[in-house]
């Protein structure tokens, strides 16, 4: 099976996944920018941060025949402090850059109204980029979250079509299916959806709209859960077309509203600012 993992932060793990994803049918990624764990004091670390996405990340995932791309935000969680507040004004110069294909994550972490304006601004600056948009729903409170976010894009005027609403579950599908938006959904080992449930999530509704993701970070995640669902699928009864469509034709389906998803396999670089992944003979 060929795989699109539409959610995965590989900052945060090691060049020996991308070995083992590539093995296992990945053939692209989209890395959304999100918190890393470690407050950020100032927006000079964004810039930084979202400089490795478009440069360091791609390099690297391009030694293992796999085609990054990445969201750029200012992520809710961090929108509460005033310290990063400044990264709105620094959006502009990266939702410009060839790799970035949506605007994102964006959406409620713990719906304050800082979390908001984030929000409601960045949806702006996705119309204004004609950039699709990857709202986080908040893993507290995720129905009233959920609503609300569907809500808040409604209101913005930013086409349905063009908008993901991610970290969804059986409480929240019904709704965001309603709303004619991108329905995604995050597979991890004991929190968020497991294959089981996301196989009969398929079974119920269908496969139209429908993204699986990883969501991989620094917590306990696996960055090979988009596999497993495929097999999962396969072992449930679906047909080869089906996986195909949830695990590829989906998310590029979505992110190729950018004009700027990239899917040709090219020759890597060797290095890239001095520094290599494959060393050694």
């Amino acid at each position: 099976m060929r795989i699109f993992d539409p959610h995965i932060h590989m900052t945060s793990r090691t060049t020996d996944d991308y070995e083992r994803m590539r093995d296992a049918g990945v053939r692209a990624v989209v890395e959304p920018a999100f918190w890393l764990g470690q407050p950020r004091t100032s927006p000079d670390t964004f810039a930084d941060y979202f400089d490795s996405l478009l440069g360091w990340e791609p390099y690297r995932a391009s030694q293992f025949g796999i085609r990054h791309h990445c969201t750029i935000a200012l992520n809710p969680k961090e929108a509460n402090d005033p310290r990063c507040r400044g990264v709105l004004d620094l959006l502009p110069r990266y939702l410009a850059k060839d790799g970035v294909v949506a605007v994102g994550e964006v959406g409620y972490d713990s719906m304050t109204p800082d979390e908001d304006e984030a929000f409601r601004a960045q949806l702006e600056a996705a119309k204004e980029f004609g950039l699709p948009a990857l709202v986080h729903t908040p893993h507290r409170d995720k129905v009233a979250g959920t609503r609300r976010s569907l809500d808040v894009v409604k209101e913005s005027g930013l086409p349905p079509e063009h908008v993901l609403i991610d970290h969804l579950n059986e409480l929240t599908v019904e709704m965001v299916l309603e709303s004619g938006c991108w329905l995604g959904f995050s597979v991890y080992p004991d929190t968020k959806m497991d294959e089981r449930r996301m196989v009969a999530l398929l079974q119920k509704y269908g496969t139209d709209r429908m993204v699986v993701n990883s969501a991989a970070d620094w917590g306990r995640s696996d960055p090979l859960k988009t596999a497993k669902v495929g097999v999962a699928m396969l072992e449930a009864g679906f047909g080869e077309d089906d996986v195909d469509r949830v695990l590829w034709r989906n998310p590029v389906g979505f992110y190729a509203q950018s004009g700027r998803l990239e899917l040709s396999e090219g020759e890597p670089d060797a290095e890239y600012a001095g520094n290599t992944v494959r060393r050694g003979g």
